[in-house]
């Protein structure tokens, strides 16, 4: 099984229990998630039906929220961006211009520059994506839409159609760089501009989510 505490330090601590849950597992079941994480925030969140923010908060003009969302202190949210919930931000996280993000969870001082795409992923903390980088979540091009997941040279089968990524803690990813569906990527992972992560199956062995 994949722990997202192993790729991100504290994550249970700093979100919601998610104690013996997949990556994928989390981000299918965020809206539930969320919207039990709402109950619990202070008086220093402006709340409007399933959309938190911080009083500290940017949310510049143009800025499209929709969908369950909270966003945590000293967050940026850039002109004509597009959040689609349920989406968790937290501390001091920027979404850049124009960037898109659906179903994910965005963690402290992590960062999109402009023109980026993160979907049904989970991101750690301090991770960067330069322009027109994207977290891809679905396999358009195949006839077979379940998603697998490679993970120390076995195959994990989510039986779900749509997940992105699961990035580690300081990671880098270069400008216009495509993470495919269900990559997974360990600690200070750089990843180059331009580059396409593809899982590459090494050995035929399959284990349980």
């Amino acid at each position: 099984m994949i722990e997202v505490k192993d790729f991100i330090s504290d994550f249970d601590a700093e979100v919601f229990n998610t104690k013996n849950k997949s990556p994928w597992e989390i981000t299918n079941q965020l809206d539930v998630l969320l919207i039990e994480k709402l109950k619990t925030l202070s008086e220093n969140y402006i709340i409007n039906g399933n959309i938190a923010i911080h009083k500290s908060a940017d949310i510049e003009e143009g800025a499209i929220l929709k969908g369950t969302i909270i966003i945590n202190e000293n967050c940026r949210v850039g002109a004509y961006a597009y959040l689609r919930g349920p989406i968790f931000l937290g501390k001091s996280v920027n979404i850049g211009p124009s960037s898109e993000i659906k179903q994910s969870i965005i963690l402290d001082h992590s960062a999109t520059a402009h023109f980026n795409y993160i979907g049904n992923s989970i991101i750690g903390k301090n991770v960067n994506f330069e322009a027109g980088s994207i977290c891809a979540n679905h396999f358009n091009e195949r006839e077979e839409k379940n998603i697998s997941v490679i993970y120390n040279d076995e195959v994990i089968y989510t039986d779900i159609h749509k997940f992105g990524s699961l990035v580690g803690d300081d990671s880098k990813i270069g400008a216009n760089a495509v993470l495919s569906p269900g990559t997974i990527l360990h600690k200070k992972t750089i990843v180059k501009r331009l580059e396409l992560v593809e899982q590459v199956l090494q050995q035929n062995k399959k284990c349980s989510p």
